[in-house]
């Protein structure tokens, strides 16, 4: 059989004068005969979320093992995508436990496992972390390797937590032992990184304030390529770019209200929303238009930090995150700690409901996404590393019946985990730091 139709690139760019935006997958760039083996060996891809300082194990835990039929009261913003989810137990980092430091240790051992060299100067090292290893297996196939985002950083340099460098703060990735990834918080620089050709900054910033969108600069290459597509690709262009424009529009409503502010702050990014809670969701709408438009696959994003001192009003905690983290069982401050796990997994449920409703070939992005929550803290009165809160969400998990409640035995390594994801990325390691084997049970559905 001889098959004459030709598939469109997937690496197929809209273009105008400074601009390039990637497109998402459509049936025009499959074609017939190899859709099937699209289904059959989907695009990949892999995300971390981090939340800082461990949680209060008892509302956060569910009750019973195996089969989930009902979440936690921590969890029970994500009981929506309950088919989807892993809640794991008894996974720890032992390397993150020193003398002092168990802030940066934390934060630094979450994706690396690896124990952080106190050092308050640029002689740094720590390790290559997980999701660098698997940016290096797939990231090739993308124009970025990976995304380093963040929305809570420390603006300082030096001694950020006894003696530890505030890069082990400010770093989740790690691409080598000694070669720290930053986060970049700016929604406006993210967006232009994703579908801008660059420019410098006195470029960029005169041209956020026409107010134009990067779309009308590629308005002859849209219509021109509108005529190709079919009935159906057509209106998976429209709305992608529907949501591109969205994007922009929030960016710049961020950047009139900065601009408007009778404070006077030279450091205030320009793109950064005033409210937290719609910074957060910025930075999850570019990751998903990122995943969409498949210029990465690996995306890791620090929501909150360790140490943070940001308060949450809005939820009825207005103390300031850290000092109410050390609850010495208070019951008032152990409740309060609740209401903000819970307040950061339901801006999780915000991502995962995006990658429900967004379309990706025959589905949807969550089929063929795995998302890890968590943090490199357990219990954070004692600053331990210990049964750390540890959520999975993907594609494909489970069935109608509910997600899964997987228990580990006691101080089982988290390394294990990323070893069970390394497997799933198509990375082949015998082992990673100090695994003791593979995290079964967490990536595969239970039987009926």
């Amino acid at each position: 059989m001889i098959v004459t139709k030709k598939a469109m690139p997937r690496r197929t760019f809209l273009r105008g004068l400074g601009a390039t935006v990637a497109l998402p997958m459509l049936d025009a760039m499959v074609p017939a005969l190899a859709q099937a083996s699209a289904v059959a060996d989907p695009v990949r891809r892999m995300g971390y979320v981090y939340i800082p300082m461990g949680m209060n194990p008892d509302p956060w835990t569910p009750k019973g093992l195996g089969r989930l039929t009902e979440l936690s009261p921590s969890l029970s913003s994500l009981t929506p995508y309950l088919d989807h989810l892993s809640v794991v137990t008894n996974l720890d980092v032992d390397n993150a436990a020193v003398t002092g430091g168990n802030h940066a240790t934390a934060g630094s051992a979450f994706l690396s496992c690896e124990r952080a060299k106190r050092t308050e100067g640029s002689d740094y090292e720590l390790g290559t972390t997980v999701d660098q290893i698997i940016a290096r297996q797939i990231g090739n196939d993308t124009p970025l390797p990976s995304l380093e985002l963040g929305a809570d950083l420390i603006a300082q340099v030096g001694n950020c937590d006894n003696g530890f460098a505030c890069v082990y703060m400010n770093s989740l990735s790690w691409s080598s032992p000694t070669t720290p990834l930053p986060m970049e918080a700016d929604p406006r620089v993210v967006f232009e990184r994703l579908f801008g050709d660059g420019g410098t900054s006195e470029e960029r910033l005169a041209q956020m304030r026409k107010n134009t969108s990067i779309l009308d600069w590629v308005l002859g290459d849209m219509a021109s390529l509108q005529r190709k597509l079919g009935g159906s690709d057509r209106n998976k262009i429209d709305e992608y770019l529907d949501t591109v424009r969205e994007v922009e529009r929030r960016i710049q409503r961020a950047e009139a209200q900065a601009d408007e502010s009778p404070l006077e702050n030279l450091y205030r990014p320009t793109s950064v929303p005033e409210e937290w809670e719609d910074h957060v969701k910025l930075m999850f709408d570019l990751q998903v238009l990122a995943l969409q438009a498949d210029l990465t696959r690996v995306i890791t994003f620090q929501m909150a930090r360790e140490g943070s001192t940001r308060t949450y009003p809005q939820i009825g905690v207005p103390e300031p995150h850290h000092p109410i983290s050390h609850h010495v069982n208070d019951p008032v401050k152990l409740e309060k700690l609740a209401k903000i796990n819970a307040y950061h997994v339901s801006l999780f449920g915000y991502l995962l409901e995006k990658l429900r409703t967004t379309e990706d070939g025959n589905g949807t992005l969550l089929d063929s996404t795995t998302y890890m929550l968590g943090s490199g803290m357990g219990n954070p009165d004692v600053h331990n590393h210990s049964n750390l809160p540890i959520v999975v969400a993907r594609g494909g998990l489970g069935s109608m019946d509910g997600g899964q409640h997987v228990v580990f035995d006691t101080d089982t390594p988290l390394a294990n985990l990323h070893l069970t994801f390394m497997d799933h990325m198509g990375v082949e390691l015998d082992t990673f730091v100090d695994s003791t084997g593979r995290a079964d049970g967490v990536l595969e559905p239970l039987s009926i």
